[in-house]
């Protein structure tokens, strides 16, 4: 029997891993996107390296508590670049519209995704637009590709992680994740839940030079936290303890989870950056990521330890739960 594409592939956890590596990878077998990282970095005359993004958003609703698609594609593209340690440059945009999808709506689009990339600091110098007949499209997609370039001496690895680093995050977790359900099912909450969307460069900018001791850094879009953690594990052959007591979720988004039956480690951000840091220079990293609005929130959230490239959590009752990749879809259309 034929096997199908299911919602599952697109979610970032264990059925997308598959579909790579026995699909893409099997059949583009390059070096430097075998390595899954967030953007291929490839190498320049000056030493410094060129860092490449691309990306594709079908979110869906495409406008949401904090944020739309357009806002979305260029912070979506930015976040990729900056967590290599890239400066983002340029970006490209193209649009997929469908048939009587209103003009108005798009403009709209279109000015959001232009003062993001204003904010963000970069420039949208390239892009294409196609129109698909009634039904072909859900009203509008969009593909980014995007640069930025990587200082010499910049290192960021999933290879260089180590026992006795620590896990911090940049702030409270899962709140893309539910702003977009909340949106999509009509769900009200007595503290409305926005979107965590945000150019992680403005924070993360030159920490990479400042603090050698950043050993890799990952933003937890889909599959959330819990997937990047248990990637860097497999990736690094350590394992990775997480605290549940020390994760940063507001209370709405850990009373909406609970209504809902889902787990805020595992749902989509856009705004949250999971870095592994020596632990001799992780409070000093926690002290400046604090200091800045998007980091105001941040917390150390774990500890890497010798191991088999495992990942877990430790419950707020004292045990111990195994943490694997993102199974199935806890939201489809998230991004």
């Amino acid at each position: 029997m034929t096997e199908l594409i299911k919602l599952g592939h697109g979610a970032g956890g264990l059925l997308t891993a598959r579909l790579i590596r026995e699909v893409f990878l099997r059949r583009l077998p390059d070096q430097e996107l075998a390595r899954l990282n967030d953007s291929a970095l490839l190498p320049l005359p000056t030493g410094d390296r060129l860092a490449f993004t691309t990306d594709g958003f079908v979110v869906d609703p495409y406008r949401f508590p904090g944020g739309d698609i357009g806002k979305l594609a260029v912070y979506g593209s930015v976040n990729d670049l900056a967590v290599m340690g890239a400066t983002p440059l340029y970006l490209s945009t193209a649009y997929i519209i469908e048939e009587g999808f209103p003009i108005t709506e798009l403009t709209e689009i279109v000015d959001s995704l232009a003062e993001a990339a204003e904010q963000a600091g970069v420039k949208v110098v390239t892009g294409d637009t196609k129109v698909v007949e009634r039904g072909g499209a859900d009203g509008i997609f969009i593909t980014t590709a995007g640069v930025g370039i990587v200082p010499a001496g910049v290192d960021l690895s999933a290879e260089n992680v180590q026992p006795g680093d620590v896990v911090i995050v940049n702030g409270p977790i899962g709140e893309h994740g539910i702003a977009v359900l909340s949106q999509r099912e009509g769900l009200k909450f007595e503290t409305p839940v926005l979107s965590d969307c945000a150019p992680l460069n403005t924070l993360l900018q030159g920490l990479p030079e400042r603090f050698p001791g950043i050993r890799y850094m990952r933003d937890a879009t889909r599959g959330g936290v819990a997937t990047v953690v248990k990637e860097m594990a497999v990736s690094s052959g350590t394992d990775i303890f997480l605290v549940e007591d020390d994760l940063p979720v507001r209370p709405a988004v850990a009373a909406a989870c609970e209504l809902l039956g889902l787990d805020p480690l595992y749902l989509a951000n856009e705004g949250r950056v999971v870095m592994v840091v020596d632990g001799e220079v992780a409070r000093d990293v926690l002290a400046v990521l604090q200091a800045h609005p998007l980091g105001a929130g941040a917390a150390i959230i774990g500890q890497v330890t010798t191991g088999a490239g495992n990942a877990f959590l430790r419950t707020g009752l004292g045990g111990t739960k195994f943490l694997d990749l993102l199974v199935g879809e806890q939201l489809p259309r998230i991004c």
